[in-house]
């Protein structure tokens, strides 16, 4: 049952333990077995990745089977519903469109003083997406993470994706893939297909950004192989955070709540709330729609260990309850919701309003739905086009603009010892003798 909490100071208490419930701790056993897997890879290639593959995914596989063939890529639009698939398209564009809108713009300042200054943004040569599949299917998180890397300007992105029975992909995940403009895509999951992303194999190339969420090896894998290559998140379980007030319908709130719970059993729900009678009210509806839940036991798990109710003195209190937890989904179910937001400081996304439930994001919005996770939206943003992009600083002085400051920077060099430096501007704005 969601346990409903009164007082402050436990409220707090349980936001820390919520947060914390992926602490590193936890994966200090897999630890060594993502790092044997990472280093096989990186030595042997394709031989270690199919051999991990045949361990792990029980899926025996040849280097040509990595692939998969166009013919297979064809085959998966006559597999899907004409209605799935005008979702997909939908979503695509509305992702794409709110994406480009974020794009960052390269700029010039040519200044008065003989001084251009600038920032020169490009994007990475490959990236490296992960999605994970299996018996599952992800559509939207390959429309997350590869529409940005094509906006971005991308050369070749590269996906990876476990595999189901009989070596096969879900359709859905292939259209989203070619609908994102993704042809190149392996059958290959865990901290196996991580490794090969980031030290390439005789098949699969290496690339130089990896997005996308796993689970715990796939995230210990991006852990380790970060600094070889760019990482999107080290991602944890999903979490929604609900403000909600009287004026919210109690059964909208409990299937938002689930909507979460249902992700994983490490999932986080939790009820913000004014109103003793809502936090019954809600408490209820939520043991109601778990029965005959197609996912209840998962559900129930998550439910009991990682949701809650509190009941705070003021919707003030929630937003700084919130600010503490900084939730990778917030949710405003109140009255007046525009009039709350300039009280919340962290969230990885915000969702106004009774007709917002935090679904319309995850699917088809446009804003992206790979947030930070386990507090991480204190300093960290979701993934963007900018994730697959990386700038450089444009800088030049004229003769006279060196001369202004020479005196300066060199008075800077020489207090940290470094006598080149000094001397590197020195022969510049001191004129030479004739000889």
């Amino acid at each position: 049952m969601l346990r409903i909490l009164y007082q402050q100071a436990e409220a707090k208490d349980e936001l820390v333990r919520i947060a914390n419930r992926t602490s590193h701790d936890v994966a200090v056993e897999q630890e060594a077995t993502v790092k044997e897997i990472v280093s096989a890879v990186k030595e042997s290639g394709d031989q270690a990745v199919l051999a991990f593959t045949k361990k792990f995914d029980h899926q025996d596989l040849t280097s040509d089977q990595l692939r998969i063939s166009a013919a297979e890529l064809d085959a998966a639009y006559q597999q899907i519903d004409q209605s799935l698939l005008q979702a997909i398209q939908l979503a695509s564009k509305q992702v794409e469109a709110f994406h480009r809108q974020r794009t960052p713009k390269s700029w010039v300042q040519f200044g008065d003083n003989d001084v251009v200054l600038g920032k020169r943004y490009t994007a990475v040569d490959r990236a490296g997406l992960y999605v994970p599949g299996g018996r599952a299917s992800y559509p939207s998180t390959v429309l997350m993470n590869a529409i940005p890397a094509k906006v971005a300007g991308v050369p070749r992105i590269i996906m990876v994706t476990p595999t189901g029975e009989a070596q096969k992909i879900n359709p859905a995940v292939l259209v989203a893939a070619q609908e994102a403009g993704i042809e190149e895509i392996y059958r290959i999951g865990g901290a196996q297909a991580i490794a090969a992303l980031a030290y390439g194999t005789e098949t699969i190339p290496a690339v130089d950004v990896i997005t996308g969420p796993g689970n715990i090896y796939v995230t210990l894998a991006k852990k380790m192989v970060y600094g070889r290559v760019g990482i999107d998140s080290l991602a944890g379980p999903s979490e929604v955070l609900i403000i909600a007030d009287e004026s919210a319908d109690p059964a909208h709130v409990a299937a938002d709540l689930l909507a979460q719970a249902e992700h994983d059993p490490l999932a986080a729900a939790i009820l913000l709330t004014p109103s003793k009678d809502f936090a019954k009210a809600v408490q209820t509806e939520v043991s109601k729609q778990l029965q005959g839940h197609p996912r209840q036991e998962l559900t129930e798990k998550a439910i009991a260990h990682y949701g809650i109710v509190v009941v705070v003195d003021s919707l003030e209190d929630a937003a700084e309850l919130s600010n503490l937890f900084a939730p990778e989904h917030l949710e405003l179910e109140i009255d007046e919701p525009w009039e709350l937001l300039p009280q919340i400081r962290h969230a990885g996304a915000i969702f106004l309003g009774h007709s917002t439930p935090e679904a319309v994001g995850d699917y088809l919005a446009g804003p992206n739905h790979t947030l930070p996770t386990a507090g991480a939206a204190r300093y960290a943003s979701a993934l963007g086009v900018e994730t697959f992009m990386k700038h450089s600083s444009i800088i030049q002085y004229s003769e006279k603009a060196l001369r202004n400051v020479g005196d300066a920077i060199q008075s800077l060099a020489q207090a940290e010892g470094l006598a080149s430096h000094a001397e590197s501007v020195r022969i510049r704005v001191e004129k030479k003798p004739k000889g």
